[in-house]
């Protein structure tokens, strides 16, 4: 089915409930969801978790990785207790056509957490973490001071809600 009006059409979803386009079973979910909220499991852990060979397992993860599906394993870490006390979502504008030049270069910033292109008045977000107030005014003074950036917009996060970009399978 599609939304008539907007045009947009629901993602295909294969037998596992995940988008189609790539060959993704029931087992490769099951590994998946595991490692979404431990990513030090073992193959062994997972094998025995889920009752397959740990050989299995990691034919699944290999293949995994091989697709792009799972780019890798990472741990969740408190930034706030290790000193980044703002969080910040900049607004973005940029001039003259530079925007994927502009981006490439804004994520390599220190604190940068995540760059979007959006849709809009402007042209992209920023998340970054910052230290201080020193700090953010840094890394906003530098943002306007690269070329083609036209104009910025920071919010300063006062409460975090949620953070946590793991989605169920």
């Amino acid at each position: 089915m599609s939304d008539v009006k907007s045009g947009i059409r629901p993602a295909r979803r294969g037998s596992a409930g995940l988008p189609t386009g790539h060959s993704v079973d029931e087992l490769d979910v099951k590994i998946l969801k595991t490692l979404l909220f431990d990513a030090r499991a073992s193959a062994r852990e997972i094998g025995m978790k889920l009752g397959v060979s740990p050989t299995t397992v990691t034919s699944h993860m290999d293949r995994l990785l091989q697709s792009g599906i799972l780019q890798g394993f990472r741990a969740v870490v408190d930034f706030q207790k290790l000193g980044y006390e703002l969080t910040v979502v900049t607004e973005i504008l940029v001039s003259k056509g530079k925007l994927l030049e502009m981006e490439k270069e804004i994520a390599r910033l220190p604190g940068v957490c995540a760059v979007y292109d959006v849709t809009g008045e402007i042209d992209a977000m920023v998340i970054s973490k910052c230290r201080d107030r020193e700090e953010l005014s840094r890394f906003t003074k530098g943002l306007l001071a690269m070329h083609f950036v036209e104009r910025t917009n920071s919010h300063v996060v006062l409460t975090t809600v949620k953070e946590d970009f793991r989605l169920p399978l």
